[in-house]
Order: structure tokens, then sequence, then C-alpha cells
């Protein structure tokens, strides 16, 4: 049996990106994206404070291949804060594809931070946009609140996860990640080389199954 993590009230669980756009059928999917929604489910009922984050994105945004006439989606670019994937458009305000995913069952959750929604920039993160510097104030939101660890699942886990966990390890906070409760889209490596960021910045990493009953103290 794995060593029981035990939920605190000073942990908040973050359900990165659940959206239809990165789940089977959508403009990104993610393989095996929806697989993460009742994990999230589950994991929820167990914290005191759950954070949803979303990517928001504007038509057109420069993160698109779309937006760049000769280029192809995956493909990389320099832009002015650094190198670039760009994607297929997807998570655009206000359609289908940005909503949370329909089976994610979490009213409790006490914070939707959307992300993206600068034209310029892109964002992994779900503390700073891809220019390292422009934040989201999830960091200041977390600490106002007291809370000294985050608990992260979502989408993916070699992007917006992997990203998100480093910054707050970044910003003081502890940082574990569920393994299974997220997903990968593994670009050229991708995955391994964020598990290999993880650990070097001391994310710690574990499965759902180790997520025990709350004490809440």
């Amino acid at each position: 049996m794995p060593t029981p993590f035990i939920p605190r009230r000073t942990d908040a669980l973050i359900v990165v990106d659940v959206q239809n756009d990165f789940c089977p059928g959508g403009a990104l999917a993610v393989p095996g994206g929806d697989e993460v929604v009742p994990v999230a489910n589950r994991l929820a009922r167990r914290f005191a404070t759950t954070i949803l984050t979303q990517d928001w994105h504007p038509p057109g945004h420069a993160s698109f291949a779309s937006s760049h006439p000769g280029r192809a989606p995956f493909d990389g670019v320099d832009m002015p804060y650094g190198p670039q994937i760009l994607w297929p458009d997807h998570c655009v305000q206000a359609t289908h594809g940005a909503a949370l995913h329909a089976g994610l069952d979490i009213p409790m959750a006490e914070l939707v931070i959307r992300k993206g929604f600068h034209p310029g920039i892109d964002s992994y993160s779900a503390f700073y946009e891809n220019d390292r510097t422009t934040p989201t104030g999830l960091a200041g939101y977390l600490r106002e609140r007291g809370f000294t660890r985050v608990v992260l699942v979502g989408l993916a886990t070699d992007f917006c996860v992997a990203f998100s966990a480093e910054d707050a390890v970044r910003h003081g906070f502890a940082a574990v990640v569920v393994d299974d409760g997220c997903r990968a889209i593994d670009l050229d490596g991708s995955l391994n080389a964020a598990r290999r960021r993880m650990a070097d910045a001391g994310v710690t990493v574990i499965g759902s199954d180790a997520v025990a009953q709350p004490s809440l103290t």
C-alpha cells in the first residue's frame, strides 16, 4: 500500500484545463484526456478547497498555427518572449471547446482561473503567462487564503500541469501531482522532459489511491 497522503485545510486541489478541446473529439485532444474526470471528481470531495483553470484564448491568438501563414500545428517559432509551439485553434473564448468537460462534477470549486487571454502571449502555467513575468494572480490568492500546498490533476501532464507545479514551487508552495489524474500530449519527448523538470524542482508525484480521507486540520 502507498504511504497515505492526508489532505489538510492548507491544501488546495487545482484541476487544470479539463476542457472539451483537450478531451477526445476536441481540437487539441490529449489521448485519454476524459479519463481524468472521475479522478478529479473523486479527489475534489477530499479537499476543503478546489480551484479550476481554463485556457481562454481570443480568436486569432498568437499561439495558433492559423495565425502564422505557412506554419502548421506543432511547429516551433520564436516569439518575443521565447520559443513557442504552435497549436491548432483551441479553447477559444465562449465556445464549446473552451467549456469545462460536462462530466466534471465539482460545484464546490471556489475559483476559476482563466489564462491565455492575452492575444500575444500563450499561457501554460496557472501562475504565469509564457513570458514568465505576467502573473495570473493565483499565487496571491493562495497566499491570502493561507494555503501552503497545492495538489494538481488535469491536462496536460507535460505542459499546463507541469508548468503549474514548477511555478507553485517557485512561489514557495509545496506541489504534488496526482499522476493518474493527468494525461500527457507527449510531443517529441515532452513527457519525460517534464518529469525531469518536476523532479528537479522538488515536485512530489503520487497516485490517487494514496489520497486518504482528509483530517482537514
